[in-house]
């Protein structure tokens, strides 16, 4: 089988940052998926379980409410290794094109009180959810974003 494309980069090279995994026509249309790392792979601690799972809401409520970006947000959800997130979006947008909206909805999680959809009836395990260190791994994440938005390597895969 092909190995798809966010298994053939080098992880042992990967900082933090928006990148491009893939691009598919679908239709007359593009669709892009982006990798959105917070944690570097291998190399530091990945983030905690109940964090991951309460950004994947607030961050999921925020796209879905933003007015320029809901209509092109496709998807919003944690990566399995738990070092960042899979954002599918309509059309084809360089990472530098989405920074402000990513940097904006990691910044906005300091001021959620409460989990969006942190309920039984809402969400498969809401019992597994960390709002304390959800706001700090977005602030870890934002504050990095803020401090290399001029530097190229958080744009393009390694």
């Amino acid at each position: 089988m092909e190995m798809i494309p966010s298994f053939s980069v080098n992880h042992m090279h990967m900082v933090p940052g928006i990148y491009i995994s893939r691009v598919d026509r679908v239709g007359g249309s593009y669709v892009t998926t982006y990798d959105i790392r917070l944690k570097r792979p291998n190399r530091e601690p990945v983030v905690d379980a109940g964090a991951m799972h309460s950004l994947e809401h607030i961050i999921a409520t925020y796209l879905r409410n933003d007015p320029e970006w809901k209509d092109e947000v496709i998807y919003w959800g944690p990566m399995g290794c738990l070092t960042g997130f899979y954002l599918i979006l309509k059309g084809n947008r360089a990472p530098r094109e989405i920074y402000p909206m990513l940097l904006s909805a990691f910044q906005s999680v300091a001021g959620w009180e409460e989990v969006p959809g942190a309920a039984a009836e809402n969400c498969g395990h809401y019992l597994m959810h960390n709002l304390g260190m959800a706001k700090w791994f977005a602030k870890e994440y934002a504050d990095y974003l803020a401090a290399n938005a001029e530097n190229e390597d958080i744009f393009v895969y390694p």
